[in-house]
């Protein structure tokens, strides 16, 4: 005991440090950093993978061809040996009963959507999907 209280009261009495250590903070953060880094987002809208139209088929003989123009006009017409001139079309639900019609007349003719590259994506999808509704199975995009 005696050296215990000499020791308290003779040479320098030492101070507590009163810091934080940040190093292990560092180590988590640098850690969190790298996860997200390296884990892409789930969804990235810039990258998209588009097929490439280099060898497109050529469309059939007869066909039925809806064009979407690049101010959102709507045209359909019948191409082919009983070609018709193409009409244009008020809004998407005319140009549906046209080719529902056009359909029952020529139910072996597919549809060929040709869609400016300036017109809506959700157009063209929607023009596929009502056809397909419709019951015609053949459905294409039209390509140069």
């Amino acid at each position: 005991m005696a050296s215990f209280s000499s020791s308290l009261r003779g040479g320098r009495a030492r101070k507590f440090k009163s810091e934080i250590n940040v190093v292990p903070y560092i180590d988590v953060m640098l850690v969190l950093l790298i996860i997200f880094m390296v884990v892409p987002p789930a969804n990235s809208p810039s990258v998209i993978n588009l097929p490439s139209a280099e060898k497109s088929a050529l469309p059939p003989d007869d066909y039925i061809q809806i064009v979407i123009k690049p101010n959102a006009g709507l045209s359909i017409g019948v191409n082919g040996k009983n070609a018709r001139t193409p009409q244009d079309m008020p809004n998407r639900g005319a140009l549906l009963r046209r080719l529902a019609s056009i359909h029952d007349e020529h139910p072996e003719y597919p549809v060929m959507i040709a869609g400016d590259k300036e017109s809506k994506y959700d157009e063209v999808i929607q023009l596929i999907s009502e056809a397909r509704k419709m019951g015609i199975n053949r459905v294409g995009l039209a390509t140069k």
